[in-house]
C-alpha cells in the first residue's frame, strides 16, 4: 500500500513508520525540515517537507495514497485547530477520486486519539464504553466524531486510542526513568491509580494491521491490559537505577496549579480493554512496564544519545 503518514519523527509516528516499512508498505512521511527529511529517508520513507498548519504545503503530495495515518500532534495553543485542519485536509485527499486502484476494503484514514477520552474507568472499559473525556483531551471528542462520520462505501475510517505509551527515550514513562536517574520522582496524587499502557512497538504493529485489514473500521483501543498502579511502576523503576531516588507524592490540587488539566489526566484511574484490536489478531508482546524495567531502562539509556 501507498501510505501517507504525519508525525513520522514523533514518538508514536516514528514507531509506526518503522512498522509500516517492515511490512513492505511505501510510506510518504510529512516532516517539517530537511534534517527530519534525512532521518525518515534513512529509515525507508519518502519525505515531504511541509507544515500541518498550512494545508497547501503538503496537500498535493498527500493526494493519491491508499491510506492516511495521522499521528502528529502540535503541542502549541493552536494544537486543536491544527489537528482539525489536518483531519479535513487528509479526509479530502482520501475522498478525492483518482486513478490509483484502491485496496480491498477501500482507502483508509486512521486518526490518533487516546484513552484519556474515556475518563476515569474503575471497571474495565472496552471500545464501546461511553466517553467522559478528561479536560486535557476533551477537544478530541468532536475530532473523533468527524473521523468516524466520514466513513463511506470507499473509505474506512479508524480511531486509535493508545494508552500511555512506553518504550524508548520519550513519553511519560520515559520521564519517570529520567526523574529517577536524577534522584527525584514526583507522583501526582496517591499513585494508587491504574494507568492504561502500551509498548510503542506493539502500538505501531496495531496501526500496520489496521491499515492492511480490509474490514477494520471504527474505534480501537491499544493497551497492554496490565492494569498497573503508578506506585508499582515507580517502585520498580526506583529499585533499578544506580541510586534510589526520593519519591514525592504531589497533592492533585498542587499539581493542577503547576500543570493544569494535564495533572488531572495523570491522576486518572483507568482499566482499559482492547477487544476489537485483539479480534484482528493484535497481541501485545509486552504486558507491563514493571515486569520489563531492565529492558526499558536500557532502551531509555540508548535513546538518550539520539535525542
Amino acid at each position: 500500500m501507498r501510505i501517507f503518514l504525519t508525525g513520522a519523527t514523533g514518538y508514536i509516528g516514528s514507531a509506526v513508520l518503522d512498522a509500516l516499512v517492515r511490512a513492505g508498505h511505501e510510506v510518504t512521511a510529512l516532516v517539517r525540515d530537511s534534517e527530519k527529511a534525512n532521518r525518515v529517508t534513512e529509515r525507508g520513507a519518502h519525505p515531504v517537507i511541509g507544515d500541518l498548519a498550512n494545508a497547501a504545503s503538503f496537500v498535493d503530495a498527500a493526494y493519491g495514497h491508499h491510506a492516511y495515518i495521522h499521528t502528529a500532534l502540535d503541542s502549541s495553543a493552536r494544537g486543536p485547530e491544527i489537528d482539525r485542519l489536518a483531519i479535513d485536509t487528509l479526509l479530502a485527499c482520501a475522498r478525492r477520486p483518482n486513478t490509483a486502484r484502491p485496496p480491498v476494503g477501500g482507502r483508509v484514514f486512521i486518526y490518533t486519539s487516546g484513552v484519556w477520552m474515556i475518563g476515569a474507568s474503575a471497571e474495565a472499559a472496552a471500545e464501546d464504553a461511553p466517553i467522559e473525556p478528561a479536560a486535557f483531551s476533551a477537544w478530541r471528542a468532536p475530532h473523533e466524531r468527524i473521523v468516524l462520520e466520514a466513513a463511506g462505501p470507499t473509505l474506512r475510517t479508524v480511531v486509535v486510542r493508545p494508552g500511555i505509551v512506553y518504550g524508548g527515550a520519550r513519553g511519560i514513562v520515559s520521564d519517570l526513568f529520567k526523574d529517577a536517574a536524577n534522584g527525584l520522582v514526583r507522583v501526582v496524587g496517591s499513585g494508587e491509580n491504574h494507568w492504561a499502557l502500551v509498548y510503542d512497538r506493539d502500538l505501531a504493529d496495531l496501526y500496520a494491521r489496521l491499515a492492511a485489514h480490509p474490514d477494520a473500521a471504527g474505534i480501537y483501543h491499544a493497551t497492554d491490559e496490565g492494569d498497573e498502579r503508578v506506585n508499582e511502576i515507580v517502585e520498580t523503576i526506583a529499585s533499578h537505577v544506580n541510586m534510589r531516588p526520593d519519591v514525592r507524592h504531589v497533592p492533585l490540587d498542587e499539581a493542577r496549579a503547576k500543570q493544569g488539566s494535564y495533572a488531572a489526566a495523570l491522576a486518572l484511574d483507568q482499566l482499559v480493554r482492547s477487544p476489537r484490536a485483539r479480534a484482528i489478531g493484535w497481541t501485545p508482546a509486552l504486558r507491563s512496564v514493571s515486569g520489563n524495567v531492565p529492558r526499558l531502562l536500557e532502551e531509555w539509556r540508548a535513546g538518550q544519545s539520539q535525542l
